[in-house]
């Protein structure tokens, strides 16, 4: 067990410890990562004077998953989330497992989660001393401390605080309120204010979560256009995909390659919104002479498909799906323009701040993850990755060229990520030739071994893969409306609430790329309840502002 005591004020040598984390940003959308078309100065910034990991995983990419291998350090083996798990199907994170939070805060730091965090339940702290927190969907208003401040300053009314999230879910959109109260602006101001309060009195941690670019992306009027016509179109598939990736396409419900393409840019602008939020936050840093005495580290929970191989967000063993950016800054540790190529993932992060601050992992759980400072045991060579369960499972294993996929429910799966970077061709498609057969072996044999230590028990019988039946792929749409609203229980709440329908056409009267009688959007609030004259109404509307 723990047993260091810390030391207050200059005594205390220990880095201050600040992790920026976005969501759904894969690592090739970054200009520190070969994006020339991005404009991400505050980010490479940050890259240039530290050391970027130039092959980092999400080790489940998904957003719960992949948060709480973060937070705990350890698989879904342990703590229970094989992918997202909401409303009557929500559980707990298990009490028992310790997390970096916690275990900082045992150990003497002042620990503060600002953002989006996706904790289960909602408001547990798992070890934060303050929690300020903004979900994508709050169960009630109550509960999102975004929400509230929204309210103070008037617009207590908007019931897309984050988007239009059911019939535009990954539709081009604009944000319903001024640029200086929209979400990610609102992580940066109360990560500052928590700064400008904390001023280093003891040592800190601070996580600050960004939504964006997850969608919707709802973007200020002043970023929306910066990437107009600049950017590269989606990777196309040679070979067929996996059953998973036939049941991703419907996701994007984008019905032109001009609304995939509009999609895309609107992604660009959300990164580069928060990357002006970090520089904010890092200039408050400087502004405090705490940045050198600062571990910064940015990277994401998972990444994002965005139309690449005609797939959309995330769940895929894909690398726009599964690789994220991973940056450390340390000037005490890590030297300015350091690039690794070895393999790290999220479940690095724990064991890492701990090593950072000096503290024991106060248990005896088989931890995948290792510090990324000084060498351990871990083989870095290698790479895996899980997802899912029972038939719908897959999980992956890459090295330095090849990338194998072992699907529970499918086909095999593997990539040349040299020669094919952008996974297009299944090389062991129809077969495969016998040295394709002979590299999938090798790594299969591998990931077993893997899978059998790390996976969900019961993957691994008699040192093979379990044998299940196929998976049958079931297409769906995005359809969650605001939770919050049947929540509210005071007098005139609801009433005072915009109606919804008028909160589509506002998002999307700049975007002449929405056209809501190609997606889905009739289907959708159909099953939603609303009444065919009132959707036709909508698409009247929609008519007369050139989005139907």
């Amino acid at each position: 067990m723990v047993t260091m005591r810390y030391r207050v004020n200059q005594e205390d040598r220990r880095p201050n410890i600040l992790l920026i984390t976005c969501d759904q940003l894969r690592s090739d959308y970054l200009g520190c990562y070969g994006a020339d078309f991005m404009q991400t100065p505050n980010i490479d910034a940050l890259a240039a004077e530290g050391r970027v990991y130039e092959n980092a995983y999400s080790p489940n990419p998904v957003c719960i998953p992949a948060r709480h291998n973060l937070l705990t350090g350890l698989t879904d083996r342990h703590h229970g989330f094989d992918d997202n798990y909401f409303g009557a199907e929500a559980k707990p994170l298990p009490y028992y497992l310790p997390t970096f939070p916690q275990i900082l805060s045992d150990n003497g730091y002042d620990t503060c989660a600002v953002g989006k965090m996706h904790f289960q339940p909602e408001r547990r702290m798992n070890g934060f001393d303050h929690f300020f927190n903004m979900d994508e969907v709050p169960p009630d208003r109550e509960a999102d401390d975004y929400m509230l401040f929204l309210k103070e300053k008037g617009y207590g009314n908007l019931q897309s605080i984050n988007g239009v999230r059911h019939c535009l879910y990954m539709q081009p959109q604009r944000a319903l309120m001024p640029e200086e109260l929209h979400g990610s602006h609102w992580v940066a101001d109360r990560s500052i204010q928590y700064l400008d309060e904390q001023r280093g009195r003891r040592p800190f941690l601070l996580w600050t979560g960004f939504i964006h670019p997850h969608p919707p992306l709802h973007i200020p009027d002043e970023w929306a256009e910066m990437y107009k016509g600049k950017l590269p179109a989606p990777s196309v598939p040679k070979t067929p995909l996996g059953l998973l990736a036939e049941e991703n396409k419907t996701l994007g419900d984008l019905p032109t390659p001009e609304a995939v393409q509009r999609m895309r840019e609107m992604y660009a602008a959300a990164i580069s919104y928060v990357d002006f939020q970090v520089g904010r936050i890092v200039e408050k840093l400087k502004e405090l002479d705490l940045y050198d005495d600062t571990l910064i580290l940015f990277t994401s929970d998972h990444g994002e498909m965005l139309g690449d191989l005609g797939t959309y967000q995330k769940f895929l063993p894909y690398d726009p799906s599964c690789k994220i950016p991973f940056i450390v800054h340390w000037p005490k540790q890590v030297a300015a323009g350091e690039r690794d190529p070895r393999f790290v993932d999220l479940n690095d992060v724990l064991p890492t701040f701990l090593d950072a601050a000096g503290a024991e992992y106060p248990d005896v759980y088989d931890l995948p993850g290792e510090s990324v400072f000084g060498e351990g045991v871990k083989d870095r060579r290698y790479q895996y990755v899980e997802h899912q369960r029972d038939s719908k499972r897959w999980c992956m294993l890459r090295d330095e060229r090849y990338k194998y996929v072992y699907s529970y429910g499918d086909d095999e799966q593997l990539f040349d990520m040299v020669n094919d970077p952008q996974e297009t061709e299944n090389l062991l498609h129809g077969g495969g030739t016998p040295e394709m057969r002979a590299v999938a072996d090798r790594l299969r044999q591998r990931l077993i071994r893997y899978e059998a230590r790390y996976g969900l028990k019961g993957g691994i019988v008699n040192g093979d893969f379990e044998k299940r039946p196929r998976y049958q792929p079931i297409l769906y749409w995005e359809e969650n409306f605001p939770n919050f609203v049947k929540m509210l229980v005071k007098e005139g709440e609801k009433e005072a609430l915009n109606d919804m329908l008028d909160e589509v056409l506002w998002a999307i009267e700049k975007e002449p790329t929405v056209k809501l009688s190609l997606n889905h959007t009739r289907d959708i609030l159909q099953r939603a309840g609303y009444s065919k004259e009132r959707i036709d109404a909508l698409m009247e509307r929609a008519k007369e502002q050139g989005n139907y």
